[in-house]
């Protein structure tokens, strides 16, 4: 059992946001993320990336997020805590692909590193 859920004392303010989120408003967000996806543009490797020099943000329900945390949360109904990050799997902090992105640790985003700049390409990518 999620201990969160039994104990939600336990949650940090990004998993309360995520979880209120999820459970309250989930089909609102899910085409919020949607539209996001739709106004990228196709880049390299498959990926979706936006017209902003930075990861672009997104505004939802008075609550501001990086657009790529936002659409992994939401489209997987995730609500991930401050010690998750969101890995783009292409090495494109642009990206917003879903296909790209996957939870992990700062541990598991180091390790990515890396391997790509120790091979060039992360081998579960291909």
């Amino acid at each position: 059992m999620n201990c969160h859920i039994k104990y939600p004392y336990l949650e940090d303010d990004s998993e309360a946001r995520f979880r209120d989120v999820i459970e309250n408003q989930l089909e609102e967000a899910r085409r919020r993320a949607f539209s996001l996806i739709r106004e990228a543009r196709k880049g390299e490797n498959g990926c979706l990336v936006t017209d902003t020099e930075r990861p672009r943000k997104v505004r939802f329900n008075g609550q501001q997020w990086e657009a790529y945390r936002f659409i992994y949360c939401v489209l997987n109904e995730v609500a991930a805590s401050r010690d998750h990050v969101i890995r783009h799997r292409c090495h494109n902090r642009g990206c917003i692909n879903p296909e790209h992105l996957e939870i992990g640790s700062q541990r598991d985003n180091k390790r990515d590193d890396w391997e790509y700049w120790a091979y060039g390409i992360d081998p579960d990518y291909l």
